[in-house]
């Protein structure tokens, strides 16, 4: 049994600076994710990808960002399971609620905080014959861990959302050619970076290849050679590639949290903007898990539901102990 004062679930952004918030209020955290590496998706699905919308960095790499909020966490030294997922939770009385993990460890908790991204995630495949060969080798790809293994090749982009776009605009410089297939020329990214985009295309930087989409692959020995792609007139191009970087965002999926008696919208858990808390007490849910009226799906404003949840949860883990909010430059790094 661990007792602590705030069990985090998901170590990713919004999870890390939650560790933070409670720490400079003076509450021990516990974080558990089900990856065996802190960051979430930003770790895991694009620690190479530029984020452009972190206050006072015009552009950080998902990586680097999990790096320095993993250094901002750590004089509050969060005790960290990782490598298993949370499977049961249940209120045990007088105030705590305890946590069962897949690993068997259990964490007993004044408040607890979802901070879990959108659940459990994996790529949506495009509906190829033959893709899974291409998969194993790495001509097919779901995420981009590192630019440089794509360094001379000929990519092909499928998707029309931010991170294809993003991706395109980080390996035009890298790789030898850039293909960008979508099927319609309107995109669901930020228009700041389709503006960059098209001006790239202008520029021959990226061969925009629209309005197509995926029809099939041709290799051998799982290596793949031509991306082949279709209007739905039926009219057909074959792109030489080296990789196909498909991009069709990711499926997403609660597991057992979707049995823990919360209120949900879809995949997603609600909670009431002033304290982020859900209809269960002492359970909180912050970052893109979260919806409420106004919600937007940014890292910066899971950041902010971080802090006000931690000043929710302040009374639980201090009853009758009043909270003297002071800033941060006024007060330094509370260490615990």
């Amino acid at each position: 049994m661990i007792e602590t004062d705030v069990a985090i679930i998901g170590a990713g952004p919004v999870g890390l600076f939650a560790v933070f918030e409670c720490g400079m209020l003076k509450m021990r955290c516990v974080v558990i994710d089900a990856l065996d590496a802190i960051g979430g998706q930003c770790s895991a699905l694009y620690p190479e990808k530029p984020i452009y919308d972190i206050p006072a960095h015009p552009a950080i790499d998902g990586g680097e960002l999990i790096q320095a909020l993993e250094r901002q966490a750590a004089p509050f030294a969060p005790h960290l399971l990782l490598g298993q997922r949370v499977e049961s939770l249940a209120d045990v009385g007088d105030g705590w609620l305890e946590i069962g993990t897949s690993a068997g460890a259990r964490v007993r908790a004044r408040a607890v905080v979802i901070a879990a991204g959108a659940g459990a995630f994996g790529p949506n495949r495009p509906p190829l014959a033959g893709i899974e060969p291409f998969e194993l080798t790495g001509g097919v790809r779901y995420f981009v861990a590192r630019k440089e293994e794509f360094r001379g090749k000929s990519v092909v982009i499928a998707g029309g959302g931010d991170s294809a776009v993003d991706w395109a605009l980080s390996l035009k410089d890298v790789a030898a050619k850039v293909y960008f297939v979508h099927r319609r020329p309107k995109f669901r990214a930020a228009p700041e970076s389709v503006a960059r985009l098209e001006a790239a295309a202008a520029a021959g930087e990226v061969e925009m290849v629209i309005p197509y989409q995926l029809h099939g692959l041709s290799g051998e020995a799982g290596l793949l050679r031509q991306v082949e792609v279709a209007t739905l007139k039926g009219e057909t191009r074959s792109l030489p590639a080296d990789h196909l970087l498909a991009f069709f965002g990711l499926s997403m999926e609660l597991g057992p949290i979707a049995d823990w008696g919360l209120g949900l919208d879809k995949s997603h858990v609600t909670v009431t903007p002033a304290t982020l808390e859900t209809n269960l007490p002492g359970v909180f849910a912050i970052g893109d898990i979260a919806t409420y009226p106004g919600k937007l799906k940014l890292i910066l404003q899971g950041f902010s539901e971080a802090a006000m949840a931690a000043h929710a949860i302040h009374p639980r883990v201090f009853p009758g102990e009043a909270l003297h909010f002071e800033y941060s430059t006024s007060k330094g790094v509370a260490v615990a």
